[in-house]
């Protein structure tokens, strides 16, 4: 299970710095050209593009079983890790409180988001033939 824990956190650090990155991109230059809602379906397929090969390269590198139980706790590891980052970053970088965080997701692209994160979770369940 240790391989699946580290593979979980290596998958977090490695998505979210590319997510950062276009996060950071889409907020200062899509959005105030196309508007939230189409930049986020602009950048979430780019997103889960990039995921699955570095999730595959993860799987491989850390020997993560093929089982379902290591490759649910690798992407419940990572999804955990990113949603308490999510909301590090909220508080502390954007001066919400978590409940504002949390009331933020009942917008729909914030639900395209979270939608996205969920598939983000299950790449290793669905990679177990790889």
């Amino acid at each position: 299970m240790n391989r699946a824990i580290n593979a979980g956190l290596l998958y977090f650090i490695a998505v979210f710095a590319i997510g950062f990155a276009l996060g950071t991109l889409r907020v200062l230059v899509v959005i105030p050209r196309i508007g939230e809602l189409p930049a986020v379906l602009l950048e979430l397929p780019v997103m889960l593009a990039l995921a699955w090969p570095i999730c595959g390269a993860l799987i491989r590198r850390c020997a993560v079983p093929s089982c379902v139980a290591p490759r649910l706790a690798m992407g419940a590891v990572a999804f955990a890790v990113l949603m308490m980052a999510e909301l590090a970053m909220a508080v502390w970088l954007f001066g919400r409180t978590p409940q504002q965080h949390w009331a933020s997701y009942r917008g729909v692209a914030e639900q395209l988001g979270l939608a996205g994160q969920l598939v983000f979770a299950l790449f290793p369940v669905l990679r177990r033939r790889h």
